[in-house]
């Protein structure tokens, strides 16, 4: 269960940031930032709201476990982007704001009048930051953009797959939350800048862009052979330091298979690896005594660990393997991971209470703080906290929300 001490953790205590974010990039930021304990208001269409709140819905009249998922611990309010006097209340709380961060497509935001120019006219110290797909200077920046079209653009398909095979998309969703996650390190950063000199400043991050840091040691194989980086399988874009790879374990399931990798800087990974698959004898053999002679025979490791790792299930190789000093891994599937009760017992899975889908364990923020993560609260209903945060940021009575609401502005 979560330490108790979490929740008074509250990092960004005080900080208040104005969320006009859809779908995952920039969610998955503004989310990062309310679990250290920021205010996030997330601004919402009052027609509907975030699209992601129906993307992979959950049942009739629910919003999406993809919506709960990227949206724990926010406030909602609804305002009319189409209303003069909704564009309007956000000029009057982004006045009040510490952080603005949008994710529409190119151009948008700037046709509503609330781009950097026009926000940093009401609040000069203000962090105004933006995901887009492609960056300014681009020959695509006004195209559209998702996460797949990051990966492709960004390199990360172009070294994911088997060497002799197509480019593949892996499975995270890396051109979405892995730009969310560079973002909000950013964000936290012109903070901690803004503390002493008072100053505002816009965050700009693309898709594309942020892609390149997730290939970097590919960049570096190509330096090394002056070729662009090749697919490599489940081997290392590197080069090879064989054993390095899937092997595959009983009962034979699409996910019974284990990671095996023995270290360039620790040739004692290979020998203790020989020794617990019963091939001590070719211990200081020269054919298999390098990783540089290994790769010569690396066929023929392969079939003598996966000979091994047939006879075991993908639990008990990880054990063996673990505790014989060499780097193992299971390949365990969300099903594996999510009853794992390891992982709610140290927070890092959390069930929240949601008052229309009721019970959902979800990923917590993985950072432990004074030993625990921060409590994850449910996304907000669609226009939730509307009244609350008018009422907390800009004064207005309650018969103020009433007759906004009556005119369709939020």
């Amino acid at each position: 269960m979560v330490d108790a001490r979490s929740a008074t953790t509250g990092c960004l205590a005080g900080v208040r940031i104005l969320d006009l974010t859809q779908f995952e990039a920039g969610p998955s930021c503004t989310e990062a930032l309310a679990w250290l304990g920021a205010e996030v208001v997330k601004v919402e269409n009052p027609k509907g709201g975030d699209p992601g709140r129906t993307s992979f819905r959950s049942g009739p009249g629910q919003d999406s476990w993809y919506f709960l998922l990227f949206n724990a611990n926010k406030k909602s309010i609804t305002l009319n982007l189409k209303s003069p006097r909704g564009i309007a209340l956000v000029n009057d709380l982004a006045r009040k704001a510490d952080v603005f961060v949008e994710n529409f497509a190119p151009g948008a935001i700037e046709r509503l009048g609330l781009g950097y120019d026009a926000i940093r006219k009401v609040n000069p110290g203000i962090i105004y930051a933006q995901v887009k797909g492609f960056g300014t200077g681009s020959p695509f920046e006004d195209n559209l953009a998702f996460d797949m079209i990051a990966q492709a653009c960004g390199g990360i398909m172009s070294v994911s797959g088997e060497r002799d095979g197509p480019p593949v998309k892996p499975g995270a969703t890396l051109g979405d939350t892995g730009t969310g996650m560079l973002l909000a390190i950013s964000v936290l950063g012109a903070l901690y800048r803004r503390k002493g000199t008072g100053q505002g400043e816009r965050l700009e991050i693309a898709m594309q862009d942020a892609m390149l840091h997730y290939i970097r040691v590919c960049f570096a194989a190509q330096a090394t052979s002056g070729r662009p980086a090749e697919r490599a399988g489940a081997k290392l874009a590197s080069g090879g330091n064989p054993p390095c790879g899937i092997y595959p374990c009983k009962p034979g399931g699409p996910n019974d298979y284990v990671y095996i990798y023995t270290s360039r800087a620790n040739p004692a990974h290979w020998h203790r690896l020989l020794q617990v698959i019963g091939r001590e004898d070719l211990i200081g053999n020269p054919q298999y005594e390098t990783g540089l002679a290994r790769t010569e025979h690396e066929p023929q490791i392969d079939e003598m660990i996966s000979a091994w790792t047939r006879q075991r299930d993908k639990n008990e190789a990880m054990r063996i393997l673990g505790a014989a000093g060499i780097p193992a891994g299971a390949v365990l599937d969300t099903g594996e991971l999510q009853n794992d009760p390891s992982f709610e017992k140290r927070g890092i899975m959390q069930t929240i209470q949601h008052p229309a889908c009721g019970p959902f364990k979800m990923p917590a923020w993985p950072v432990r703080h004074d030993g625990a993560p921060p409590p994850v609260k449910p996304a907000p209903l669609l226009g939730e906290h509307t009244g609350d945060v008018l009422g907390a940021w800009l004064g207005l009575s309650a018969d103020d929300v009433k007759g906004l609401r009556r005119d369709g502005v939020i």
